[in-house]
């Protein structure tokens, strides 16, 4: 294993699906680990699961965990999982690295990134979906982002949710057809299992996802039922970022990175009257940002330990 200097820090973007870790020092990237994501703080064994992905996405960076002088950690459900948050301190400090702790909702990490610790808006879209607007006062506003049963809209297991639920309406013939049929039934094996590759993993959610890329890409070849989904979509997305009441809003998350539902979205934000904020930093500037201070106007969501 590499050795490198004390002073570093790791920062983590820990989602449902992808767990990210970078080692900085300053503003300099040493190193960067990347591995599979956890359900959420959380759900059961939040905290333990969620270890074990950072521990993987950490080990991948091949610096050795004892010349950490600080970690910052945005982690899915820390809004919901605050004693969940407090048992992953406790885990990383134990069994990772003996060096303090800073963990914030993933979501406010990547706002901290996008502003550079600043106030403003921003929308994630992602496996899930929300709006968090920040002040300078360091008031937070939450629009959304209420899991995958009760919120999300929009979201990346919103669109792969309706997608399949198409493909099993026209199956059925209670719907029209579509060509997600073909890849849903390529994607499970049949369309009959469908429900067991829903579920088999365990992260319904993060399943549901996983079939979101083939619904926008089936919408920019212009199928009929997946350009409705993702119209849809983008729709609820911008409607979410009104709620947040500002003018502006930077979007970041993995919906963001596809270029046709990047282009989808912002014309439904331009058609809500919205602009769009180029983002300064990404969720790990963010992360690194809140280990490094306890001045940011985010202090009252983070938890130290």
């Amino acid at each position: 294993m590499t050795t490198t200097p004390a002073g570093l820090t790791l920062a983590i973007d820990l989602g449902k699906t992808s767990c990210r870790a970078r080692v900085c020092r300053g503003g300099a990237q040493i190193a960067e680990g990347h591995g599979a994501g956890a359900p959420g703080l959380a759900d059961h064994n939040g905290a333990e699961l969620s270890f074990r992905a950072i521990a993987d996405a950490t080990a991948a960076t091949g610096i050795d965990p004892r010349d950490y002088a600080r970690i910052g950690i945005g982690a899915a459900g820390v809004e919901a999982g605050r004693d969940a948050a407090r048992e992953l301190i406790r885990i990383v400090r134990s069994r990772l690295a003996d060096a303090p702790v800073a963990i914030i909702n993933d979501a406010l990490a990547a706002h901290a990134g996008a502003f550079g610790g600043g106030p403003g808006s921003i929308l994630i879209a992602g496996t899930g979906a929300i709006c968090f607007t920040v002040t300078e006062a360091g008031a937070v506003t939450q629009i959304d982002g209420w899991g995958p049963w009760l919120g999300d809209d929009g979201s990346g297991q919103w669109i792969g949710r309706h997608g399949l639920q198409a493909v099993l309406r026209a199956h059925d013939g209670r719907g029209p057809a579509t060509l997600l049929t073909t890849d849903a039934a390529a994607l499970a094996g049949s369309i009959a299992e469908l429900p067991l590759w829903v579920a088999q993993r365990g992260s319904p959610a993060r399943q549901l996802g996983r079939f979101a890329p083939t619904v926008i890409d089936r919408a920019a070849e212009r199928d009929a039922v997946a350009s409705g989904i993702v119209d849809e979509a983008a729709r609820l997305l911008a409607l979410t970022s009104v709620a947040s009441g500002s003018g502006s809003v930077c979007v970041a998350g993995g919906l963001a990175g596809h270029p046709f539902f990047a282009a989808r979205l912002r014309e439904a934000l331009t058609e809500a009257g919205l602009g769009e904020v180029i983002a300064q930093g990404d969720a790990l500037h963010g992360a690194a940002l809140v280990a490094a201070t306890a001045e940011l106007p985010h202090e009252g969501r983070v938890i130290r330990g």
